[in-house]
């Protein structure tokens, strides 16, 4: 079973902080239930709104298993192969706090009638199906609202966005990002799909042009075709009946004949003597009125049905002619049938519909002209907003130069040159502009004096991209509304002096977020507020991660572990312990 093994008695001596309370929407609590090497997991933040928690502790112990439930919980996918062996399901769960001035979220939890106060909690629970589903506050929603409620509620950096930085179609958004430029880039894209939407009708017209005699020859032949067949609805049934009728006609006739020679004998004959019968009976005995009646009815009955079986005998058909003619027209009917659709209504319909269309090919001229002076138009709006958006980046990418400067002198580089590559890809007009508008950017870095700049990919060593993707993400805190930010192994490939700016800018963003660090450094560990050690070990045969919050000499020692590996050495362990106390001296304690 994972635990926080909890020791509050301890007179922990973190270091004093100017850190504000205020009120921050924040995580609040984390819980993870049979997932990977994790039993049972809690962990609760809800004592500091803002402040450093790191999770130390050996390669391969569990550390990832924290960031991965949280970007579950962000929308990512997830496998049936993470839950605990012989369980059903893994869960995961977190708890914010809700600010009451964060309307992004508080619209969001509006808009899907999810009800909330002062608290939003996020449950993603796998099935070993392999089905997932997601809860906010017990109510079941999409993986795309839980994904735009994290953007707003956790800020995740990890070795994925360091791969980022490497791609520049990437860094727009970071520059967009920085300079709050998305709502200026949306409102862009929405006038550009505009212009892209209304270029795809004149391109559908001027192919109905380059073909309009075709088709309008084609169409009337058509439309010619099945007005001169003047077909009308349940045509073909009605023929199919009287073919049927025909092929019969014989036998009707000589049953019909039959059955009306025995009404029309001697039964019809005496039908009216009953009658009058029948009246004197009732007449002289008030009794039998009721069977008079019947009696009466009953004759006038036979004689309407001798009357209605004659008239049916001079129905039957007799001409041989008419079989054929039917047979003609049904033949007709079936061909218009193949060509135009199943049924008489399918004809008819494709009939008024072919008539529609060549009324629609004589305006197409009209059209194209229309849309052409529309599409001229809009060109001009696109190309005046691409302007105005690459102006806005413009000089955002100065001040972005200037702020990842000012960062990464305080990350250990003192002699960089980084510099926002912003290229226009138009030439003047609309080719090569594309929905985000017509910039392309690329961030260009140099890390020794002298040498000019390059694309990241081609100058950033690891531990230089892991400081400027840190930079990057502290510049971005700084203006955006997410108050908890997780990293993790920011500190790949970073030593010596480099790990203690690191370690330095950490606290200072910590110092008005909540950060959640993933760490190997011990120069960030002996930074922290808050410490957790994960471990791995075996409890009744099974492999398990437990998690420990770490307090007074537990932490040196951790710390003393991470410095000198298994050997450790009295020296190390000073160390240790300095590294602590040199921290809360620096801060203030």
């Amino acid at each position: 079973m994972c635990r926080i093994n909890r020791q509050e008695e301890c007179p922990v001596q973190y270091r004093v902080r100017t850190i504000s309370q205020s009120n921050k929407t924040m995580l609040s609590e984390l819980r993870i239930e049979n997932m990977a090497l994790i039993d049972s997991l809690q962990l609760d933040f809800s004592s500091r709104k803002n402040g450093l928690a790191v999770f130390t502790g050996e390669t391969g112990a569990g550390k990832s298993i924290i960031l991965q439930a949280i970007q579950l919980l962000a929308g990512s996918r997830g496998a049936a192969s993470w839950i605990r062996n012989d369980c059903d399901r893994a869960v995961v769960e977190a708890s914010f706090d809700l600010d009451h001035e964060h309307p992004e979220i508080r619209n969001l939890l509006i808009n899907q009638d999810v009800e909330h106060d002062k608290e939003c909690i996020i449950r993603r629970i796998i099935s070993r199906n392999g089905r997932s589903r997601v809860y906010v506050n017990d109510r079941l929603v999409t993986a795309r609202l839980v994904g735009e409620l994290m953007q707003n509620l956790v800020n995740i950096a990890s070795q994925h966005d360091h791969q980022r930085l490497l791609v520049p179609r990437y860094h727009l958004d970071f520059l967009d990002t920085f300079g709050e430029l998305w709502e200026e880039r949306q409102e862009f894209e929405r006038i550009f799909m505009q212009f892209k939407q209304l270029e795809s009708q004149l391109r559908t017209l001027c192919e109905q042009e380059k073909d309009k005699e075709q088709r309008r020859d084609f169409l009337q032949f058509q439309l010619s075709e099945i007005r001169e067949a003047n077909v009308f609805v349940d045509e073909d049934i009605q023929l199919e009946q009287e073919r049927i009728r025909l092929k019969s006609s014989t036998t009707l006739a000589e049953l019909a004949g039959k059955s009306h020679e025995l009404l029309q004998g001697r039964m019809v004959e005496n039908l009216a003597a009953i009658r009058k019968n029948m009246e004197q009976v009732a007449a002289l005995d008030e009794s039998a009125r009721d069977l008079s009646d019947r009696i009466v009815s009953a004759c006038f009955e036979v004689e309407d049905l001798e009357a209605a079986l004659r008239e049916y005998l001079l129905s039957i058909p007799t001409d041989p002619h008419r079989l054929d003619a039917i047979t003609n027209r049904l033949g007709v009917l079936k061909q218009l049938q193949r060509k135009y659709g199943p049924s008489i209504e399918n004809v008819l319909e494709y009939g008024e519909q072919a008539e529609i269309e060549l009324s629609s090919l004589e305006t197409v001229e009209k059209k194209i002209e229309a849309l052409e002076e529309e599409r001229d138009k809009l060109i001009k709006k696109v190309m005046y907003a691409a302007d105005g958006l690459s102006l806005s980046r413009t000089n955002v990418a100065d001040k972005l130069r200037t702020a990842m400067e000012n960062e990464l002198v305080s990350l250990n580089f003192h002699h960089t040159d980084f510099k926002v590559s912003l290229v226009s890809c138009s030439d003047g007009n609309i080719d090569g502009i594309q929905a985000t508008g017509k910039d392309q950017v690329e961030f260009l870095f140099s890390a020794n004096p002298g040498e000019p700049v390059k694309p990241l990919a081609k100058v950033a060593s690891g531990g230089e991209l892991s400081r400027l993707m840190l930079a990057m993400k502290c510049i971005l805190a700084r203006r955006d509304q997410v108050n908890t930010v997780v990293f993790d192994e920011v500190d790949a490939g970073i030593g010596g002096k480099a790990a203690e700016a690191v370690a330095r800018k950490i606290v200072e963003l910590s110092s008005h977020h909540q950060v959640l660090c993933i760490t190997h450094l011990p120069q960030i560990a002996a930074s922290a507020d808050d410490h957790y050690m994960v471990t791995k070990q075996v409890e009744n045969g099974r492999t398990v991660s437990t998690i420990s919050s770490l307090v007074n000499d537990e932490r040196i020692m951790e710390l003393a572990r991470m410095l000198g590996g298994d050997s450790l050495t009295e020296q190390t362990v000073a160390y240790a312990k300095e590294l602590i106390e040199s921290n809360s001296v620096r801060s203030g304690q």
